[in-house]
């Protein structure tokens, strides 16, 4: 029993080692797959492995895709562009200037009418009445001072011969100028008779477009009443109100004082698509402090109906043209806080950013200075360029876009056709 109690302890530091090798054979195993593995990350993420990107954006290693556009020289035009509200040149709502029943309503809703035509009649009845008797009392006076005039006559005749004393004779003459006042008094509530019975029908003071009827015909109106009647809008021509930034305005004064008409566009909500074409008519005469702003107004044509009172619209104004400039796409110009810049392909293939000053923007094109026409910019593609990287290129025309319908179009020098064709 003492041998295997021995014994005992000597076997159990064998079984135990032979345990912990089984347990560690799993890990040394993960730590060589996991070594391999990092090793062979390690070799295609070298400069040349399968896979590798170029080095530096391209330096020294495959060239970057990019877009690029030629700089052209051509024109363009200078805006200004803000929010706009059509407005009607004259807008009148139109009310009954007497009461009575409104007995007819003569036009339709939405209907175009001139100046003069009829739109409604109120019942004359009454006002033909008054009319009549005043027509009336007028005549009944007129034959009183007729016959206050035969004898002042005969008392004047009679004075001279000595029958009647010099009194008799002024209070005759008295008696007829109070007459004439009352003819006078007649013949203005006759004038008053007429106006009124003249108000029962009611006309159009303006060539325009008839709004939707505000009352029906039967009902009780009063004048001079609130809510009127119906409205008119004349929307030929119409007028589109904007503001102009007080820093703009001294340009937009120095050309309406030379006499240059100005172009004002109506764009829709996209500012894609003109909807109408017309001039800058005129400027308010005073600046709102609140917002540093001055309104101005532009007259359309709107010989199509494009623009409806009340509308939303984009007013651009051209204020004048640059030319020759140096146009690029704008999606060429990049920024660095204040800075502008672009980057240049050089003859070798590979780029170089240079810094440029704007001078205009229209639309998709930029007129810029710092370049020179010809020079090929990046237009797409920025993500890895930096100056030295090697680029390959697919180009596609600058200035594709052509002024957006301003006083002048955007031509390329020599070509005599819009820039970018």
């Amino acid at each position: 029993m003492t041998t295997n109690a021995k014994n005992q302890p000597q076997q159990q530091p064998a079984h135990r080692a032979s345990a912990s090798k089984n347990r560690s054979k799993p890990v040394i195993w993960a730590v060589v797959i996991v070594t391999a593995a990092g090793v062979g990350y390690l070799a295609l993420r070298k400069p040349g492995g399968p896979d590798a990107p170029a080095q530096g954006g391209g330096r020294g290693g495959a060239a970057v895709p990019v877009t690029t556009a030629p700089v052209k020289s051509g024109s363009i035009d200078v805006s200004i562009s803000a929010l706009g509200t059509v407005t009607p040149v004259s807008m009148v709502t139109v009310t009954s200037r007497v009461v009575g029943e409104l007995r007819e309503v003569d036009y339709t809703e939405g209907q175009i009418v001139k100046k003069g035509d009829l739109l409604a009649v109120i019942d004359p009845q009454p006002y033909q009445a008054v009319l009549t008797q005043a027509e009336g009392q007028l005549e009944r006076d007129q034959a009183l001072l007729k016959n206050a005039t035969i004898d002042l006559e005969r008392y004047q005749t009679a004075y001279t011969q000595h029958a009647i004393p010099e009194q008799q004779v002024a209070t005759q003459q008295t008696l007829v100028s109070q007459d004439e006042g009352i003819v006078k008094v007649d013949q203005g509530a006759l004038n008053a008779a007429r106006v009124n019975l003249q108000y029962t029908r009611i006309t159009s003071p303006i060539d325009g477009r008839v709004g939707l009827r505000m009352v029906d015909p039967g009902n009780i109106v009063q004048a001079n009443g609130t809510n009127g009647l119906l409205t008119i809008a004349q929307l030929q021509p119409i007028t589109v109100i904007f503001t102009i930034a007080e820093d703009n305005l001294s340009a937009v004064v120095e050309q309406m004082r030379d006499g240059h008409p100005l172009r004002v566009d109506a764009l829709d909500r996209t500012q894609q698509k003109v909807i109408s074409e017309g001039t800058l008519l005129t400027i308010d005469n005073q600046i709102d402090p609140t917002t540093g702003t001055v309104k101005a107004r532009a007259i359309f044509p709107n010989a199509k109906d494009e623009l409806f009172p009340n509308q939303f619209v984009n007013a651009k104004l051209y204020v004048r043209t640059l030319s020759p400039v140096n146009l690029v796409p704008s999606a060429a110009i990049q920024r660095n806080g204040d800075e502008s810049f672009v980057y240049v392909v050089q003859a070798d293939g590979s780029v170089k950013s240079q810094d440029i000053k704007i001078a205009a923007t229209d639309a998709d094109v930029t007129a810029v200075t710092g370049v020179n026409a010809g020079d090929t910019l990046v237009t797409d593609g920025f993500d890895r360029l930096q100056n030295g990287t090697k680029v390959t290129s697919q180009q596609t025309g600058a200035a594709d876009k052509p002024a957006a319908g301003g006083p002048m179009k955007k031509k390329a020098d020599g070509a005599g056709a819009p820039a970018g064709s």
